[in-house]
């Protein structure tokens, strides 16, 4: 799975970057959007109006700045990916730590908002299948590639 394993309290030193890190990408992900409607509308606008001029400089303008945004989400998520941790899903702000259980690969699950690491889940189960890790302590990580914090 992973050359990184995390204990409860390592990943959950991270969650300050890792909720930060989160905030941006959503609200980068949001005018991405934002973008793409706004482009989307002047392709109507033009292909309703007919033969009108579009405003060139204006639509030009937006896709720099999608592309401006679409640069900055991909850096922020590649600063996540350098911690060891993955994000399942963005807009809900979950992610996952690899660890091990048991001396079993496993995934300390973390919510965005949640205040601390306080579920795990196997591979292939997911967030339906956390469960709580007040049951389980993880084993002792392997060392693996430095942090980045």
């Amino acid at each position: 799975m992973t050359e990184r394993y995390f204990t409860r309290n390592e990943a959950e030193e991270l969650l300050p970057l890792i909720a930060r890190c989160l905030a941006q990408a959503r609200e980068k992900t949001r005018r991405i959007e934002g973008l793409d409607r706004e482009l989307a509308q002047a392709v109507t606008k033009i292909m309703v109006l007919g033969g009108s001029v579009p405003p060139y400089g204006k639509l030009a303008a937006t896709r720099e700045e999608r592309e401006r945004v679409v640069v900055q989400l991909q850096e922020v998520l590649a600063t996540i990916a350098q911690t060891g941790c993955l994000v399942k899903d963005l807009e809900q702000g979950l992610v996952d730590f690899p660890s091990l259980v048991g001396g079993e690969e496993a995934y300390l699950c973390w919510k965005l908002g949640e205040e601390r690491i306080g579920y795990w889940h196997g591979l292939d189960e997911g967030f339906a299948g956390r469960k709580p890790l007040d049951d389980v302590t993880p084993d002792e990580p392997t060392p693996g590639p430095p942090r980045v914090q």
